[in-house]
Formats: C-alpha cells, sequence, structure tokens
C-alpha cells in the first residue's frame, strides 16, 4: 500500500506551530498516525495538494495530516474501502452524534456534501482518480456523563455529557481541538470501548480473575491498569482503569488517577490528582495540583494547589502555584465562544477551560477566564491591580484582530 501525506501549514494559535507537531495521547501526531500504519506495509510520501499525486496503479491511502484517528477508526475504513474496491472518501452520517457535538465546530476539515459529512481522507485501491464516493464510517458514539451538576445549570436534567466515539476521527484546527482529541475522543474513547467490552461475560471473568490473583478492586487490577517498566507506586495511591502509566513514573501517596494516559519519567507528588486527562512525558505535579479533562504536553510543570480543567498545556510550560483555570459559563443560556479565523464562535462546549501555549511562564495566583489562551514564550504574573486575565494573551502585548474581536464579544 501506498500511504501519501497532504500537508497542511495552518499554526495552531498559541501554539504557532501546525497540528502534526501537536502531541496527541503523549506522541506528536505525525507520530500517532505513523504508528497506526505499522501493521500495514506501506510506502510513505508528502505532498502540499493533490496535484502532486501521480498516475501510479497502485493501493494508496491519502490524508491530510491533521486528521486525528485512532486505530479502531482506521481498521474499520481501509477493511470498509477495501470491500467497497471503488475510489472512496471517509464520510459520516448527518446523525453520527460524536461528530455532530464535537468535531464540527472551530473548523473547516470536516464537511457537509449533500446528505453526509466528508473529510479529507481517501482510499484509491487502484490509483489516483478524481472521483470518488463517499464511504459512511459509524463512529460508534456512547454516551457519557462526566459529572452531575444542579438541575439549573444544564439542559440535560443536571447531567452533563459527551458522544464518546468508539472509533475516534476530528480535525485539529484550534486549540480546543488538542482538547477534543486527546480527553473526549482518546482517554474517554478507551474508557468507553472498556464499558462495553466490560457486558461480555468472558472480558468480566478476565477482569475479576486478574483482580482476584493481585487482591484489588476490579476497577485498579492489571487488566485495566497497564504500567511500565521502574515505577513507584505509593500503596495509598488510587489508580482505576483504563489507565496506562509510563516507564520510570513516580506516584506519592494520597495520588488519585481515573482514566488517563501517564507519560514517561511524570512525577505526581502528595494528594495530586489526575481524571480523564493526558499527562505527558517529564511533567511534574507537585502536591495537591488537580488536572480533570484536560492535556499536558512534555516536559511541564504545575505548581502546587493549581488546578486544570477542559485545559490545553503546551510543552515546556510552568503554571505557578494556586492558579485557577475556570471552565463554566455563569451568563445562563449564552453559549461559551472562542476565536476562530479572528471572530468569536461558539465552541460546542458546555464547559471549556484555557490555553497555555509553549514555553509559557504563569505566576502564582492567575484566574483565568473560560476559552481564553496565552500565548507561547509569554511570561505572565499577577500584580496587586491585575490578576483575572479575561482576554487572549499574546507575545510582547501584541495586539490583533483576534483581540479586537474578543474584546468587542465580552
Amino acid at each position: 500500500m501506498r500511504k501519501i501525506i497532504l500537508r497542511d501549514r495552518h499554526k495552531i494559535f498559541p501554539f504557532n506551530e501546525p497540528a502534526r507537531d501537536l502531541r496527541v495521547l503523549n506522541k506528536t501526531l505525525w507520530l500517532h498516525q505513523r504508528d497506526l500504519f505499522a501493521r500495514y506495509d506501506v510506502i510513505e510520501r508528502e505532498i502540499d495538494s493533490l496535484a502532486e499525486v501521480d498516475d501510479d496503479i497502485e493501493e494508496t491511502i491519502i490524508y491530510r495530516d491533521n486528521l486525528f484517528f485512532d486505530q479502531f477508526f482506521l481498521d474499520e475504513f481501509i477493511q470498509k474501502a477495501r470491500d467497497f474496491n471503488r475510489p472512496c472518501r471517509v464520510a459520516f452520517s448527518l446523525d453520527d452524534l460524536a461528530i455532530t457535538t464535537h468535531a464540527l465546530h472551530l473548523q473547516r476539515g470536516i464537511r457537509q456534501e449533500g446528505d453526509v459529512y466528508v473529510a479529507d481522507m481517501w482510499y484509491f485501491p487502484n490509483g489516483f482518480k478524481p472521483e470518488v464516493a463517499p464511504l459512511v464510517i459509524d463512529t460508534g458514539a456512547h454516551e457519557m456523563g462526566y459529572y452531575h451538576v444542579p438541575t439549573h445549570m444544564s439542559d440535560r436534567a443536571g447531567d452533563l455529557v459527551y458522544q464518546v466515539p468508539i472509533k475516534a476521527f476530528c480535525s485539529i484546527e484550534h486549540w480546543m481541538h488538542t482538547i477534543t482529541a486527546n480527553v473526549i475522543f482518546g482517554v474517554m474513547s478507551n474508557g468507553a470501548r472498556l464499558d462495553i467490552e466490560s457486558e461480555k461475560v468472558e472480558k468480566q471473568l478476565r477482569i475479576l480473575w486478574r483482580a482476584m490473583l493481585e487482591r484489588r478492586n476490579v476497577h485498579t487490577s492489571s487488566e485495566v491498569v497497564k504500567v511500565g517498566r521502574n515505577c513507584s507506586i505509593d500503596p495509598t495511591a488510587i489508580i482505576k482503569g483504563p489507565t496506562y502509566i509510563g516507564n520510570n513514573v513516580n506516584i506519592g501517596p494520597g495520588v488519585v488517577i481515573d482514566v488517563s494516559v501517564i507519560g514517561d519519567n511524570v512525577s505526581i507528588t502528595q494528594g495530586g490528582q489526575v481524571q480523564w486527562s493526558v499527562v505527558s512525558d517529564r511533567c511534574f505535579l507537585p502536591f495537591r495540583a488537580a488536572v480533570f479533562s484536560s492535556v499536558m504536553m512534555k516536559d511541564s510543570m504545575l505548581a502546587q494547589n493549581t488546578c486544570l480543567q477542559f485545559c490545553s498545556v503546551g510543552r515546556e510550560s510552568f503554571i505557578g502555584a494556586g492558579s485557577t483555570f475556570t471552565d463554566f459559563n455563569l451568563i445562563p443560556k449564552k453559549p461559551i465562544r472562542a476565536i476562530f479565523e479572528g471572530k468569536p464562535q461558539e465552541t460546542g462546549f458546555q464547559v471549556i477551560g484555557g490555553c497555555v501555549g509553549h514555553h509559557c511562564h504563569i505566576g502564582s495566583g492567575m484566574v483565568v477566564y473560560p476559552a481564553r489562551a496565552i500565548e507561547s514564550d509569554v511570561v505572565l504574573f499577577a500584580t496587586p491591580e491585575r490578576r483575572v486575565i479575561d482576554r487572549t494573551i499574546f507575545l510582547r502585548g501584541q495586539r490583533s484582530s483576534e483581540d479586537t474581536a474578543w474584546r468587542g464579544a465580552a
């Protein structure tokens, strides 16, 4: 098989680099994509446009390099495309809840054509052809509640829910999509698949047998919690699966980890909490730091008593003690909006935190409003007059059309 990667050079603010270089599930996106194709015998090539594709008669798959998809989605698409045996492209039905709820906002890569949504992934059984048919893939949306709130704060009888795909696919064109890919379509998809598998008697018996052998709760046994080499885990720590922990990880007393991915050489000390999140290689969470439904890219650090909720943090960034990224819109029935293509647009989230770019240093005690971003390389510290971040922060205080749009919408 020939694999052709269509380069997308658009840089994602505030990271200021293409999506392919951002981390998803503790890997750069391009490496994540390459690893998914490892089971297929492929020859790889990169291009800037479809006009560069030659007319060699060979089985070919083409996709844009800002797409996130998982092994389950890729295997389903290739199998169905081979059975179809005609030039085709990825498509989704208009009632696919995972796509319509979480993948359509703040992007252009998944778009409606006729009675389906289509995306930039194609399959050609005998070389490139200009005419393709849509091939509908069902993501298998699985409704999962993530926390219960008072009824008046939600339109779902007090439950805030995600439509979690069993076979994940999204286009990363905005910083919020790093949260979608890592959390909703990443660790929560792992949880949804375990929920479905656990309905089978064979899986129940495997989990129960392993739990009995290890004298552990079924949710903490090695059948659902995978731990790497040379790890130090305090006996009082609580780790629930599906969770994946890398090598050389230190987990201190009283730590709680639930449905997450922890990279190599990570340290989480006393009382730290990580839930439905990705904490990448060499990150450090000191005592009572909390990460909920968020992603931390490699070599970043949270100081004590700092709380991230629905946030994305770039690599080599530091967030000071006692900082809080708020995630709930206090104005009733007003949607949370973020800047996309120069103007505020609805995010599709009922709750969403903020984003910190690469190499940022954020001082202690900051409070960040929902859906605000801090550009890479910014150093930010509180003063007696100002510690609340109510707008997007640009490097060296630059003001752009996006900033003007934010202030006009606030």
